[in-house]
């Protein structure tokens, strides 16, 4: 049964008004399709009755009728009599696909969306080195993080528009654990946690794995405030889960209004917010910047997570947590149960790298902005029917696929020495096959060759069976 429902005049703003194309009915049920594949109309969705949708779009009631009875025969719409009608997904979807890398080091793997070291690097290792000797007259550990590195983490904050202590502020073993630690303190399970669809996998399973209740809200084209705030409301969220700062895989930038609406709606609904800031630093493009969500906050609600993983390099496992000081205290005792600290080299190393990040910033600008244009080029030329809009920042395209199944050319990009992971794993419950995330963080080169194996796979993604899900 649905938990959540959808009244007309939000199901018509989403459909783009009254239908243009005749047949009326055919051309209703098509969009609201859409709506469902790529996640803005989530699934168990209740649809408003036909008559109040007629009414709205300034069609005849048998016209919503016919389209719904097309979308039940379809496998995309349910009914029960006295219970009305809700969004589903036909039989024998694919969830989700997991691929293993290959040995073979011909291999191009577009999966891992995550560069190499920058310039600099070697130096601030050096220096870190030098600087670890000061710190092994202890035990090692600092359960809060080193106070050099929260200073500095804190510094950054403050200089975004964020004043922000020390205190305020939680290392943690890389993002992935931040956001652990955030749901082992903050979510019991069953309790309902709004996600952005799509929306980074390795969140859905750490949401999964605490065994929240996901209430997910389409953002493929944009933020909608007005679904955010219903799906607060509606599902009672305990946590919303988002990715503000050119969001993976969209790669879009929410704007100064929207994130001041949300806080103000997350704190009307009582709702925390977990702000995944880990693509801050990664703007290519000369877009005006929003303050991070945290500056809208007065009461913390906002939990901010971060990470060196994108800008500088994941091999370090160097995230933080930014929130109230009672809130980081209780953080801090949380992780006792796995991790009782983060490495202290590693720590130095970022310390080293914050203090220089400003050229760091600017090489990966540089190298960003090169290895998405030759991506685009090639895609352009090699997949011309493949639609995407170009992100101001980020580390990919968010790219849909003209009728071909994303988990199907996951399945042929194979025998092609290409790993790539389809659209499914982005979304709650299925969605997104008809998307692809396209990585730029490669060498020119190497992306012209993924793009090049890509086209040859999906000459054969209509007959490759689809590989059988890894988890559900």
């Amino acid at each position: 049964m649905s938990t959540r429902s959808i009244n007309a005049a939000n199901l018509a703003r989403l459909l783009g008004g009254p239908p243009a194309t005749r047949p009326y009915y055919a051309a209703i049920a098509a969009t609201l399709r859409g709506l469902v594949l790529d996640g803005r109309l989530p699934l168990r969705t209740r649809l408003p009755a036909e008559r109040d949708l007629a009414a709205v779009l300034g069609v005849s009631r048998t016209t919503v009728t016919s389209a719904y009875d097309a979308l039940r025969a379809d496998g995309y719409v349910e009914s029960r009599q006295g219970a009305g009608s809700w969004t589903t997904l036909p039989a024998g979807t694919p969830l989700s696909a997991r691929h293993a890398l290959a040995e073979d080091r011909t291999l191009i793997d577009l999966a891992c969306v995550a560069p190499a070291v920058p310039p600099g690097f070697d130096e601030c290792v050096a220096a870190a080195v030098a600087e670890l000797p000061r710190h092994t007259g202890g035990p090692g550990y600092e359960p809060l993080g080193l106070a050099v590195l929260r200073r500095a983490i804190a510094a950054r904050y403050t200089a975004r528009g964020v004043p922000t202590l020390p205190e305020q502020i939680l290392v943690t073993t890389g993002g992935q654990h931040a956001l652990w630690l955030v749901l082992q303190t903050l979510v019991r399970p069953g309790d309902p946690v709004l996600v952005e669809s799509p929306t980074y996998p390795h969140a859905l399973d750490a949401l999964r794995l605490a065994r929240a209740r996901l209430v997910p809200v389409g953002v493929n084209a944009g933020w909608d405030l007005e679904l955010i705030a219903g799906g607060m409301r509606q599902g009672a969220a305990r946590l919303a889960y988002l990715i503000p700062d050119f969001q993976n895989p969209t790669g879009r930038l929410m704007g100064d209004d929207d994130r001041a609406a949300l806080v103000a709606t997350a704190r009307a609904t009582g709702t925390y917010v977990v702000s995944d800031e880990i693509f801050t630093e990664l703007a290519i493009d000369d877009v005006p910047r929003p303050r991070p969500l945290a500056a809208h906050d007065t009461d913390g609600r906002v939990i901010s997570v971060g990470s060196v993983s994108k800008l500088v390099w994941g091999g370090l496992r160097i995230g933080w947590i930014r929130a109230g000081q009672a809130l980081v205290r209780r953080l801090a005792e949380a992780r006792d149960a796995v991790d009782l600290a983060s490495p202290v080299l590693e720590q130095l190393i970022v310390a080293e790298l914050l203090g220089r990040v400003e050229p760091i910033i600017a090489a990966r600008r540089e190298s960003l902005r090169e290895r998405r244009e030759a991506l685009i080029a090639a895609l352009r030329e090699e997949l011309p029917g493949w639609e995407f809009a170009v992100p101001p920042g980020g580390l990919s395209l968010w790219v849909r696929l003209p009728g071909v199944s994303s988990t199907a050319l996951a399945a042929a990009a194979a025998p092609h020495g290409l790993h790539i992971v389809p659209g499914t794993a982005f979304g709650v419950d299925g969605v997104l096959d008809d998307h692809l995330r396209v990585p730029y963080v490669l060498p020119p080169e190497e992306l012209r060759e993924a793009v090049a194996r890509l086209a040859a796979a999906q000459n054969g993604a209509a007959t490759a069976q689809p590989p059988r899900p890894a988890y559900v």
